[in-house]
């Protein structure tokens, strides 16, 4: 641990006072790679833990391009209103070739970065699936612990990968473009099965009528998908971030599954699946870090590698010898 660096029980003590400098100091104590800061992460998120779990955790999720920045913008500033503290966490993707991200989502939140009840913390994907960073979930535990009630985790992009955000959240919303219908036929089976509410975004101007469109088939095709909430009907609503039309619906929308949450026992359920799942990453973290810190794993690669092209194993094979070994 760095000589500048407070305590964990210093770090836990400004969290729960709400100090935003604290908090942003401990996300990224939270996203190094560093075995120092990693330790003073984990011991402060024991420390947090007790505070933690009545944040109302909704993941916005779709295509690159639909107004997600924008639309979180203008449900926050309502949200505020309303009185609650709102904290978001944007997801942005990583370069595959520098590992650099522009985070930028930052930027199109305009009203809500002057916020004193709001917190923005863009992250870099890292290039991990799913959606979100290997580390979202523990961020997402900082916030909640600083008395953040209101929790919206904006994902990288929508697609088959790009659905690992609904294991983290309460609510699930998607945003679509109006007259996607044909264009986002790769992913409909997946977001219709995933999603507890959908928005047509852009619903204003001359695409007002296409948007109603769009919002007349996804209806449609929810009445033969199964909501993953029992007496839950996912609702297709239109709205515009940028107008504000339609966003006050929206919140009423997530706020009554927020009760059908709760009414229903998984609201609970949900957390214990989701620490469960936290476990077992860090288990398979933990596991593959001790697996390449074999002294002897370079080697054997290479000898297994060398086996699969002279044609005596197959990859299969020489991959489990690997790993038994």
């Amino acid at each position: 641990m760095a000589p500048s660096t407070p305590t964990p029980e210093i770090l836990a003590d400004r969290i729960r006072s709400g100090d935003r400098t604290t908090l942003a100091r401990a996300m990224t104590l939270v996203e190094s790679r560093l075995e120092a800061d990693q330790d003073v992460a984990a011991e402060t998120l024991r420390l947090l833990m007790p505070d933690i779990g009545s944040t109302h955790r909704i993941g916005v999720s779709g295509p690159p391009g639909v107004g997600k920045s924008t639309l979180i913008d203008t449900l926050g500033m309502r949200l505020l209103e309303q009185g609650h503290r709102v904290a978001v966490l944007a997801i942005d993707p990583s370069s595959s070739r520098s590992g650099g991200s522009i985070l930028g989502d930052k930027s199109r939140m305009s009203r809500l970065a002057l916020e004193d009840a709001a917190f923005i913390r863009p992250s870099p994907s890292d290039l991990a699936l799913g959606g979100v960073t290997r580390r979202t979930r523990e961020v997402m535990f900082l916030c909640e612990a600083a008395g953040f009630d209101r929790l919206l985790i904006e994902t990288v992009g929508v697609g088959q990968s790009e659905i690992e955000v609904e294991g983290l959240t309460d609510s699930f919303l998607v945003l679509i473009q109006p007259g996607s219908g044909d264009e986002l036929q790769g992913i409909k089976k997946g977001i219709l099965e995933v999603a507890d509410a959908i928005a047509v975004n852009k619903a204003d101007g001359e695409g007002l009528a296409l948007a109603r469109e769009t919002v007349a088939e996804y209806s449609a095709a929810l009445r033969y998908q199964r909501s993953r909430l029992e007496g839950w009907t996912p609702t297709v609503t239109a709205i515009s971030g940028k107008v504000g039309t339609g966003v006050e619906e929206l919140v009423d929308v997530l706020a009554e599954h927020r009760k059908a949450l709760v009414a229903s026992g998984q609201w609970e359920s949900r957390r214990t699946e989701g620490l469960e799942a936290w476990v077992r990453q860090l288990a398979e973290e933990a596991l593959l870090r001790a697996w390449r810190a074999a002294p002897d794993l370079g080697e054997r690669l290479k000898v297994q590698a060398d086996r699969v092209a002279t044609g005596e194993l197959t990859c299969r094979r020489a991959a489990d010898e690997l790993a038994d070994h």
